[in-house]
């Protein structure tokens, strides 16, 4: 198992139970393949540049160990999730 953080940004307009939702969502999925360490949700803040005609965004950080395979799953869940407008997912060097 390796370890993960991920970063997503929820489009601002989702109310407050939706982004608790989201996240309950995506810390289940990577718990099945792994172990979801920490979410530390940032809150809403402006973007370098907009996003899908957005200029600012909810940011939620997930650190997480998984394997490998899982996370082109994870990404694909983070593509096909409407209110996500933009993610990133990075090895940690160990």
């Amino acid at each position: 198992m390796n370890k993960y953080e991920s970063i997503i940004i929820i489009n601002p307009a989702v109310e407050e139970q939706a982004i608790k939702n989201i996240i309950a969502t995506f810390t289940d999925l990577i718990n099945k393949n792994g172990k979801v360490e920490s979410v530390e949700e940032m809150g809403k803040r402006k973007l370098a540049y907009e996003v899908k005609k957005n200029k600012e965004g909810y940011y939620v950080l997930f650190n997480f160990d998984a394997e490998p395979a899982s996370i082109a799953e994870l990404e694909r869940n983070y593509r096909i999730t409407d209110e996500i407008i933009k993610f990133i997912t990075v090895k940690k060097d160990a």
